[in-house]
Formats: structure tokens, C-alpha cells, sequence
């Protein structure tokens, strides 16, 4: 079942945004990427924001090394396309998947992929939740020194300056899942959830940080990235 929302005040009418309650196969979401994306640049359709859920899986970014796939549970794997290493989704994480033409939204890869960070920071913290970067690690991290733990991963590609991919937020998921690989490539630290750091919140409700914070994003892409 797929929800179609947007206020004026959070989702410009330019931009569709497009929530699916019931999970989606990869290789739709892909497809459905790489066609609106070319639609896009054609002129043809929105710019468009799709939060969703996937079955259990794990994906490949083009920098994935195999020794870091261990998948005991033989969950399927699928070649991404985008930037990165080996990420996993599954129920229980919301995807955001962005489809934005930055050709008219700054041109800047650094600091859309800035934005994104800042947009999952800011989410988070609507949710009672201090996130941050952590320098020469991807991703968006919780906790202090030893303790800290990633919650959000990102990974993007950029076609004809039309972005495909975006970002993918631990709210409640089986966190063993993630043992079946090496997350993003970094091994000493482990992952967590809104779900394991005591805030049980429905999908619907990080959805709705998600859209609180959907303009302020969009308004990173106006001026030079300054992390936050």
C-alpha cells in the first residue's frame, strides 16, 4: 500500500513525497529509482522523496570489499550501485531514498551528502536522541569513546546531477542481522536502534521528524555546507 502526503509548509508541491507501509523488494526500489531519475532530468516528472521499508537484506556499495560479507543467514545481496560498502535493511529501519536534481539545488556532492547527515542529526534529536558525524567514519553515530554506536548510514550516487539512494535510519530492526557483515567496512563499533536506546516510537512518527526536517535540508543546499 503506497501513502501519497504533502503539506505546503514541509514538502515544496514541486517534490513528491511517497511513503510505502508495506515492505518493498530491492530490485523495485532500484528500478524505480534509476526511472524516476531519468525522468527527472528529462524534465518529465517531480523530484521525489520515497520512505519505506525493505525485506531483510544486505547491499553492496562499489567500493565493497567480499571479505567483509559473512551472511550466515544467506540473506539475499544486491549490487547497490551507489557509494560504499556493505549495508543491510530490513524491517524495522526506515530508508529515505532522495531524488533531487542538484542541478538546480547548488551542484555540490559534498554538501548534499552534508545535508543528509544533518537531516538524520536533526531527526534524531526531535526524537530525544544527540546524534553526530564522527571524524574519518561514515555514518551518523550515538554514544561517547568506546561506547559509540552507529544508528544511521548513508550512501548515494549521482546520475547526470540527479541523486539516487540517501539514508537509512535504525528505528527498531533485528540488530543480529547486521552481524552478517562488517557495516560500511568499520569493525569497531557496533550498531544500534531508537528501539535498543529506549525510545520506542512508531514508524510513523520518524516519519513525521523526517518531514519536520525535510525543508531545513533542502535549505543546506542553498549555501556552502557547514557541518552542524
Amino acid at each position: 500500500m503506497l501513502a501519497i502526503c504533502s503539506r505546503v509548509d514541509e514538502v515544496p508541491a514541486d517534490i513528491e513525497w511517497r511513503v510505502s507501509d508495506a515492505p518493498v523488494a530491492f530490485e523495485e526500489a532500484l528500478a524505480f529509482m534509476e526511472e524516476r531519475a531519468a525522468a527527472i532530468r528529462a524534465g518529465s516528472a517531480r523530484e521525489c522523496v520515497w520512505l519505506l521499508e525493505h525485506p531483510p537484506l544486505f547491499t553492496a556499495g562499489t567500493s565493497a570489499d567480499p571479505s567483509e560479507l559473512f551472511n550466515p543467514l544467506a540473506l539475499p545481496v544486491y549490487q547497490a550501485g551507489r557509494g560504499g560498502r556493505y549495508t543491510y535493511h530490513g524491517p524495522g529501519q526506515r530508508v529515505a531514498y532522495v531524488m533531487l536534481d542538484l542541478d538546480k539545488r547548488g551542484k555540490d556532492i559534498r554538501c548534499f551528502v552534508c545535508a543528509l547527515e544533518g537531516w538524520m542529526i536533526d531527526t534524531l534529536g526531535q526524537l530525544g536522541v544527540a546524534a553526530h558525524r564522527a571524524e574519518g567514519r561514515i555514518g551518523i553515530w550515538v554514544g561517547e569513546g568506546a561506547a559509540e554506536q552507529k544508528i544511521g548510514a548513508l550512501g548515494v550516487r549521482v546520475k547526470r546531477w540527479v541523486t539516487l539512494h540517501g539514508l537509512a535510519l535504525n528505528v527498531a530492526p533485528d540488530l543480529a542481522h547486521f552481524s552478517g557483515i562488517i557495516p560500511c567496512g568499520i569493525a569497531e563499533y557496533g550498531v544500534t536502534s531508537l528501539d535498543k536506546l529506549g525510545k520506542q516510537i512508531p514508524m510513523t512518527g520518524v516519519d513525521a521528524s523526517l518531514k519536520r526536517g525535510f525543508r531545513p535540508f533542502l535549505n543546506r543546499l542553498k549555501r556552502q555546507c557547514k557541518e552542524s
